[in-house]
């Protein structure tokens, strides 16, 4: 068997992790306000910061990837979101937790849930990348599959603080599995990238280069580009309405309409089973298709879905919601190997992960305005409806920013990206 495999499976489980210790933060934002009197607004603070945060981390760590490796990257951030996990039981403060979970959980969870993905497929793969990167996003969903409807679970029935050793246990189990198998590059086990005819090699310049500096050289490439600020604006929108939004904030504004925050967690995992096969459906797509007309039916069809989940919850229909479920999984995650596979078309590939990463920036900005604004919006008007309508029509405004990227030209690189 081709040891990529091996690397992706790995990096699946790690990201899963990752993306199950993100979606605590939907179960025990009311379990901190009942116990610590916290307001929403200031909890989900804390949540915005570690989703900004995340994002904005995302183009120094692909520099940091090609600098230190893959696989001590892995191992380093795994132990900083073990040390989230232990200071997050004993916290007693607000800014506390500003601290662990938007700092140090923010920092760790950056290094799976942006660019490891596109840079272990970039590094192993020639063909098929489009499908590795759809599978590995779908690792996200499976975390939120798997842990969210657990974590509730434990959390009404013991105390969220259980749901905090669960992955403690995970963490330290899966840190010596990535020192011990993880490899950077195919060039480690005398390997050819999946598909390739001849070894390229890697650029021993590029790995020497400070990654500061080479994260900053690769925004200054994007921002005298046209696609790349459209490709932030749509991903800015992706953002706010998936982690940021629903992530965030769909148990809570479950429970506020009545619906027990155990059947709104399963909803929420519901979505992850359809968001596994639309991302890696996805990621098959983007191989084969015009990836901004994918874009455009995936941010039309969601802004569509956000629209209605309003009145889903006002009447309290459970067939509604679960419609909503299999439409907005199917979307979720879905948007990211189209997106990556422009930036990697117009910026080249030694290039394309570390645009991606500014890209995500925008991405995350966006979760955090809406995982703060949500709760702000909440604390208001007493109700989500505004957050969601606001949502969707942005959604739909995505759809004109990701047909107005023009079609690459002539070389693999656009001149606004030669430097």
């Amino acid at each position: 068997m081709y040891y990529g495999w091996v690397v992706v499976g790995l990096t699946f489980f790690a990201v899963l992790v990752a993306a199950g210790i993100r979606s605590i933060t939907g179960v025990i934002m009311i379990p901190l306000e009942q116990e610590f009197a916290w307001s929403r607004s200031a909890i989900s603070f804390a949540f915005a910061i570690n989703l900004t945060l995340y994002g904005f981390s995302g183009p120094f760590i692909a520099a940091g990837l090609n600098r230190i490796g893959i696989r001590k990257s892995m191992v380093y951030a795994m132990l900083l979101l073990l040390l989230g996990m232990i200071f997050s039981l004993y916290m007693t403060e607000i800014w506390q937790l500003h601290l662990i979970w938007g700092l140090v959980i923010g920092i760790g969870c950056g290094v799976f849930l942006t660019v490891l993905s596109a840079t272990v497929a970039t590094n192993w793969f020639e063909k098929q990348r489009g499908f590795v990167v759809g599978l590995l996003m779908a690792s996200t969903a499976a975390g939120q599959m798997i842990f969210t409807p657990l974590l509730s679970f434990v959390t009404e029935a013991y105390s969220w603080r259980v749901g905090l050793y669960i992955f403690i246990a995970l963490t330290i189990l899966m840190i010596p599995i990535i020192a011990i198998w993880m490899r950077n590059h195919p060039s480690e086990k005398g390997l050819l990238p999946y598909g390739a005819v001849e070894n390229v090699g890697i650029d021993a310049n590029s790995i020497k280069q400070n990654p500061i500096t080479t994260a900053f050289h690769g925004l200054w490439i994007g921002v005298r580009s046209v696609p790349f600020w459209l490709l932030s604006a749509s991903f800015f929108v992706c953002g706010l309405s998936t982690a940021g939004l629903i992530g965030t904030h769909f148990i809570p504004a479950s429970t506020h309409h009545g619906i027990p925050e155990v059947h709104a967690a399963s909803l929420l995992a519901f979505m992850g089973i359809f968001n596994i096969i639309g991302s890696m459906f996805s990621g098959w797509l983007s191989d084969r298709f015009d990836n901004r007309w994918l874009l455009f039916w995936y941010y039309g069809l969601r802004g569509l879905s956000l629209l209605v989940l309003p009145y889903a919850f006002e009447l309290k229909s459970y067939v509604m919601l679960i419609v909503f479920a299999v439409f907005y999984g199917l979307d979720w995650i879905a948007t990211v190997p189209p997106t990556i596979r422009l930036a990697t078309e117009f910026f080249g590939k030694e290039r394309g992960a570390i645009i991606y990463g500014w890209v995500f920036a925008a991405h995350q900005v966006g979760s955090g305005v809406a995982a703060f604004l949500g709760g702000y919006f909440y604390e208001v008007f007493n109700s989500y409806t505004f957050t969601f309508i606001s949502a969707g029509a942005l959604c739909i405004l995505a759809t004109l920013f990701v047909l107005s990227v023009k079609k690459r030209q002539g070389s693999s690189i656009p001149k606004a990206a030669e430097v």
